[in-house]
């Protein structure tokens, strides 16, 4: 398998590296861009778009530059050396990646081109309460009455649904709550009557919300796909989400193990660098250690995201994500231990990373879950 990268991935890597170097080589510059009123900045936003970034993965005819998910792991991967704040992942890999798939030419046309230009941030709303990862558990309703749907329900950790402009809601249209059939996808005004949403801040830093429908009215054209088979979609596109993950939580990692190891050669201790002692330096060669096995499994991840057999990607996109989550808590904690007090005050990033390697660990699915859809499964396909 060649994993080089073409002359073009190679000039998007050096082109979003150096711009999340010039707006976050400055860690305070992060802190004001938490402080704005929706959590990152404006002016980021607008760089991204300019860069084509918000196109990425949309196809030509909407827009977009037709990438796929090794670009998007291009990206990710520096988005999370520098702990990007803005809504990259709700906005063009959840909900675009919705969208672009099942929205109908005018639903894209409506939509797209404002998202491509950096004027409207998208969220997507799916997580329940009670269903923990089981992406199939939906208590949200929406019946139809007239020429309208009305949705009930709620939906918790909405990633950037504080800030979003549109949000795409899944709401069961029949069938029981864990029924895989019966699901159905609305595209959702937040201004809408019925909606109340409550923005909080992530423990990493970045935003989310909790969105309740109580008899919130849309017409019929705001659903997307077709009607209670959202399901595999939903699937394929959060296995998307996870892949991007693993790329973000390499890059994370990656910053951490070379912050822990400067530490390890300015900290003295006994008239010397600490990063002398033979036990302190076996601790950083297994940071390398994870960090390289990381970065394998965000290669498989991108690879097989692009399966067309829906039950291995699946099962290949949960082994990446139990394994990838697994070596950053690792990582995370040795960089904690091996830093000391100074890795857990606000002042120095490196907590920062950890917190956020930490929130990367659980989103879609912690370790424990991964593991039992793989264990399901009988193991990896036969071709890994």
């Amino acid at each position: 398998m060649d994993f080089d990268l073409t002359d073009e991935q190679r000039m998007l890597s050096e082109s979003v590296n150096r711009l999340v170097t010039d707006a976050y080589g400055d860690f305070e510059h992060r802190k004001g861009y938490r402080a704005a009123p929706r959590g990152f900045a404006d002016a980021n936003w607008q760089a991204l778009a300019e860069m084509g970034l918000l196109g990425l993965p949309f196809d030509e005819a909407d827009g977009g530059f037709g990438g796929g998910p090794v670009e998007t792991m291009i990206v990710m991967e520096a988005f999370g050396r520098g702990l990007v704040l803005e809504p990259f992942l709700a906005t063009v890999v959840l909900a675009g990646g919705l969208l672009r798939r099942a929205g109908n030419e005018a639903q894209r046309a409506a939509i797209l081109p404002s998202v491509v230009e950096g004027s409207m941030v998208l969220a997507f709303a799916h997580q329940e309460r009670q269903a923990r990862h089981d992406l199939h558990d939906v208590a949200t309703t929406a019946r139809r009455d007239g020429a309208e749907w009305v949705l009930d329900g709620a939906k918790g950790v909405v990633l950037a649904g504080d800030s979003a402009d549109r949000i795409i809601v899944s709401a069961r249209t029949a069938g029981a709550r864990r029924d895989r059939e019966g699901i159905s996808l609305f595209l959702l005004d937040p201004a809408t009557p019925g909606v109340t949403r409550r923005g909080y801040a992530t423990q990493d830093g970045l935003r989310a919300a909790e969105l309740v429908l109580e008899g919130a009215r849309v017409p019929a054209d705001a659903m997307l796909g077709h009607e209670g088979q959202a399901l595999p979609l939903i699937e394929l596109v959060v296995d998307e989400a996870n892949a991007a993950l693993c790329a973000e939580a390499l890059g994370a990692m990656d910053v951490l193990r070379d912050l822990t190891v400067d530490y390890l050669k300015q900290r003295q201790q006994f008239g010397q660098a600490i990063g002398n002692f033979q036990a302190l330096q076996h601790r950083a060669a297994d940071m390398l250690v994870a960090t390289e096995q990381a970065r394998s499994m965000a290669m498989y991840a991108a690879m097989m995201v692009q399966s067309g057999d829906a039950a291995a990607r699946r099962t290949a996109l949960s082994a990446a994500k139990a394994l990838v989550a697994k070596l950053a808590d690792q990582l995370g904690k040795d960089a904690i231990q091996l830093h000391g007090g100074i890795a857990m005050t606000e002042e120095y990033k490196a907590g920062h990373y950890f917190r956020r390697l930490t929130m990367l660990g659980t989103i879609f699915g912690d370790v424990d879950h991964h593991l039992r859809v793989v264990v399901a499964a009988g193991g990896l396909p036969e071709a890994v």
